[in-house]
C-alpha cells in the first residue's frame, strides 16, 4: 500500500524515535490505497480479471433483485386457471405451462445471482493473493530497511505477527469492500427502485429505512467493540511475543532453569488474552441478536403494509410474494453487511500496526544519486573517520570527535573498556549507523554518498556472537555470495579451518545447522562466520572479536589465516584479548568514546600508559612478556 513516510526528527544521521503516532483511518483513504495496491501487484490479466469480476457483481446483484418479479407473475397467473372469476381464465394445460416458466425462469436467476459469486472469486482470487503477497513483501522489506536502533529494541514475535496479520487484512478488505460493501449498496438502491416503480413507494420507504435504522445502529455498536478487539490485538501480539522470544532462548532459559518462570509469563500472557476474547465474543453475540431484531422488524413491517395494500385492491397476492423475496434478497447481504463492516474494521485495526511500522522512516536510505567507489586496488582500500561523533538514544555517551587513518592493506585494532565505543565504530565502517558529527569515508568517498548495496559488497563483518540461518553450512556461507561455485565455498570453508569438520558430518555442506546455528558449537559457528566473509572477497574486513569463541590451537591457525587474507585489503579489528592485535599496524585506545591513545603494540608498551596497562593485566607480569591465556596454552 502506498503511504508517506515521516523523516526522522533528529535530521539524517539521528536515531529515529522507536515508534510513529497512531494512524487515524480513513475508509475513502485506505479504499484508494487498497486500489493502488492492487494496481500494482502484477497479477496476471489484471485488468481483464478485475472487468469480468466487477460485471459478474453487477450481473448477480440486478439477477437478485428482478427474479423475485417473475414469481409475482407465476403467482398471479394461477388466477387465470379453469373455475377462477373473470373471463380471461385459460385452460389447466396452458396455466401450468405458464407458471412452470415464470419459476424456471425464477429459479434460473436465483442460480445465476448465487453462483455469480463463486465464479467471481475463482476469477479474482489470483488477484488478491497477489495483493497480498505484495503488502507482505513491501512490509517485509520496509521493517529490514528500518536503523539498528530499531531493530535493537523490537521483539520479533511481535514484529512478524504485524507483518502476518496486517497482510492477510489486506486480502480481506479488497474482497470485502470491492465485492460485498459495496455491491450491498448498489443492490439495496436496485430494490428500492424495483418496489418504487412496481409497487407502491411506501414499501420502499419502509425497506430503506429499516436498512438505514440497521446500518446506523451496526456501525454504532461495531465502533464501540473496536476497543475489545484492539485489546484483544493487543494480548495476541504479547503473547506471541513471548512464546517466540523464549523459543530463540531456548539454551538460557535452560541453564538457569527458569522453564517454569518463563512458563508463567507466557500463562499470565494467555490468560489477558482469554479475558480480551470473551469480551470481544461476548459483545459480538449482543450485537448479532440486535441486528436480527431489527431486520425482522422490518420485515414484519413490511409484510403488514403489503397486506393493507391487497385488501385495498391495489397490489395481488403475488405481488406480496415478491416484496418478501425482494426483502429477503436484500438482507441476506445485509446481515452480511454488518459483518463485514465489523471485520472491515477489525482489519483496519490489524492493519494499524503494519501502518504504524511502514510509517517509520529508515536512518539509514540511500541517495538520490549514488556515487560509485573507485575500482578496488590490490592494497585494499582507506578507511577515513574525520571528527565522527554519535550519541546513542539508549546511553549517555558516545563517540566525541573521532578521526584516524586506516591506509590500503593495514590493520587498525580498536581496545578499551566496553562501551568505550568500539563496535559504534565498527558499525559506522559499516553504515549500519550514519554519523551525527563528521563523516565515514571508504577511497576518499563518504558513506552516506554510496549506495548500501554496494558498500555491503566491498565489507565483510565477522562478528563476536555469529548468527547463522536455520539452513544447511552450504547456504550459509554462500550467503555471502550467492554466485560462487563449489570451489570457492570449499576454499571459503578450509581458510576457515572448518573443512576437517565438514568432511567428518555424514551429509558435508548440507547439514542444517538449526535455529540461529545452535547445533552448532560456539567455534563452530565462528569459522562458519569467517568462511562467510573470505567468500564475500571485501576490500574491507571488519573483525569483532572473531576468535573469542575458539579454543587456543584453532585460534592460532585461524590468526594465522587471518593474517595471509588482511595483507590484500584494510583490515579494522574490534578486540579485548590483546595478544591478537600485536602485529596490528596501528592501535586506538578508546575510553568514553575518545581516542585516548595511538601507534603500534611496541610504541604503546613503551609509552608506558593506558594500553601498557591493559596489557600488563592481561599477562602475568613475567620475563616472557607472554598474555595469560597464551602461558596456559604453552604449559
Amino acid at each position: 500500500m502506498s503511504f508517506h513516510h515521516r523523516s526522522s526528527a533528529h535530521g539524517p544521521g539521528g536515531p529515529a524515535p522507536p515508534s510513529a503516532a497512531p494512524i487515524k483511518f480513513d475508509i475513502f483513504r485506505a479504499t484508494l490505497d487498497l486500489i493502488s495496491l492492487v494496481m500494482r501487484s502484477k497479477a496476471p490479466h489484471l485488468k481483464l480479471r478485475l472487468s469480468v469480476a466487477l460485471g459478474l457483481v453487477l450481473v448477480g446483484k440486478w439477477t437478485g433483485v428482478v427474479g423475485p418479479l417473475l414469481m409475482s407473475r407465476a403467482i398471479d397467473s394461477l388466477g387465470h386457471a379453469p373455475g377462477s372469476h373473470g373471463a380471461a381464465a385459460l385452460t389447466a394445460h396452458a396455466v401450468f405451462v405458464a407458471f412452470a416458466g415464470l419459476v424456471i425462469g425464477y429459479v434460473l436467476l436465483r442460480f445465476i445471482a448465487a453462483a455469480t459469486p463463486y465464479v467471481r472469486d475463482a476469477i479474482f482470487t489470483p488477484v488478491s493473493q497477489k495483493a497480498l503477497a505484495q503488502s507482505a513483501a513491501e512490509t517485509f522489506a520496509h521493517s529490514l530497511a528500518l536503523s539498528l536502533n530499531f531493530h535493537q529494541g523490537k521483539q520479533t514475535g511481535s514484529l512478524f505477527r504485524v507483518i502476518d496479520r496486517g497482510a492477510r487484512s489486506t486480502d480481506f478488505l479488497l474482497r470485502s469492500v470491492v465485492f460485498n460493501l459495496g455491491p450491498s449498496v448498489l443492490e439495496l438502491i436496485m430494490a428500492a427502485w424495483v418496489l418504487t416503480g412496481r409497487f407502491n413507494w411506501r414499501l420502499a420507504a419502509v425497506a430503506v429505512a429499516t436498512i438505514v435504522v440497521y446500518v446506523i445502529f451496526s456501525f454504532t455498536i461495531t465502533d464501540w467493540r473496536i476497543k475489545h478487539r484492539r485489546d484483544l490485538n493487543d494480548a495476541d501480539s504479547k503473547a506471541a511475543g513471548l512464546a517466540v522470544d523464549s523459543l530463540m532462548n531456548y539454551e538460557t532459559i535452560k541453564s538457569f532453569g527458569a522453564e517454569n518462570r518463563v512458563v508463567s509469563r507466557y500463562a499470565v500472557a494467555l490468560e489477558d488474552y482469554a479475558r480480551a476474547a470473551v469480551k470481544a465474543n461476548s459483545s459480538l453475540q449482543i450485537l448479532n441478536a440486535l441486528q436480527s431484531a431489527v431486520l425482522n422488524l422490518g420485515l414484519l413491517a413490511i409484510i403488514l403494509l403489503a397486506g393493507v395494500e391487497v385488501m385495498a385492491g391495489r397490489m395481488s397476492l403475488g405481488g406480496v410474494t415478491a416484496c418478501i423475496l425482494i426483502l429477503q434478497q436484500v438482507y441476506g447481504p445485509l446481515f452480511t453487511l454488518g459483518t463485514n463492516y465489523r471485520e472491515i474494521r477489525q482489519s483496519f485495526i490489524d492493519m494499524e500496526q503494519m501502518l504504524e511500522l511502514r510509517a517509520i522512516a529508515p536512518e539509514i536510505v540511500d541517495p538520490p544519486q549514488p556515487q560509485a567507489l573507485p575500482p578496488m586496488k590490490g592494497s585494499g582500500a582507506e578507511l577515513r573517520f574525520e571528527g565522527v561523533g554519535f550519541r546513542h538514544t539508549a546511553r549517555s555517551s558516545g563517540l566525541e570527535g573521532v578521526s584516524f587513518v586506516t591506509p590500503p592493506g593495514t590493520t587498525t585494532a580498536l581496545v578499551g573498556p566496553s562501551g568505550s565505543g568500539k563496535t559504534t565504530i565498527a558499525r559506522l565502517a559499516l553504515r549500519l549507523l550514519d554519523p551525527q558529527e563528521g563523516a565515514v569515508l571508504l577511497d576518499g568517498v563518504d558513506l552516506r554518498s554510496v549506495s548500501q548495496s554496494q558498500l555491503r559488497r566491498a565489507t565483510a563483518l565477522v562478528p563476536q556472537d555469529v548468527a547463522l540461518f536455520n539452513d544447511t553450512l552450504w547456504a550459509n556461507i554462500a550467503f555471502a555470495n550467492p554466485e560462487a561455485d563449489a570451489a570457492a565455498v570449499w576454499a571459503a570453508a578450509t581458510a576457515a579451518e572448518l573443512a576437517p569438520f565438514i568432511e567428518s558430518l555424514p551429509k558435508k555442506m548440507e547439514t542444517l545447522v538449526g535455529e540461529r546455528g545452535l547445533k552448532l558449537s560456539g567455534g563452530e559457528r565462528q569459522r562458519v562466520g569467517i568462511a562467510r566473509a573470505l567468500l564475500a572477497n571485501p576490500r574491507l574486513l571488519i573483525l569483532d572479536e572473531a576468535t573469542s569463541a575458539l579454543d587456543g590451537p584453532t585460534e592460532a591457525a585461524i590468526q594465522a589465516t587471518l593474517r595471509k587474507v588482511m595483507r590484500g585489503r584494510t583490515s579494522l579489528v574490534v578486540a579485548h584479548r590483546l595478544s591478537t592485535i600485536v602485529d596490528a599496524n596501528q592501535i586506538l585506545v578508546l575510553r568514553r568514546g575518545r581516542i585516548v591513545e595511538r601507534g603500534t603494540h611496541d610504541e604503546l608498551i613503551a609509552a608506558r600508559a593506558e594500553y601498557a596497562a591493559l596489557w600488563r593485566r592481561q599477562t602475568r607480569g613475567d620475563a616472557t612478556g607472554l598474555p595469560h591465556d597464551a602461558l596456559a596454552e604453552a604449559g
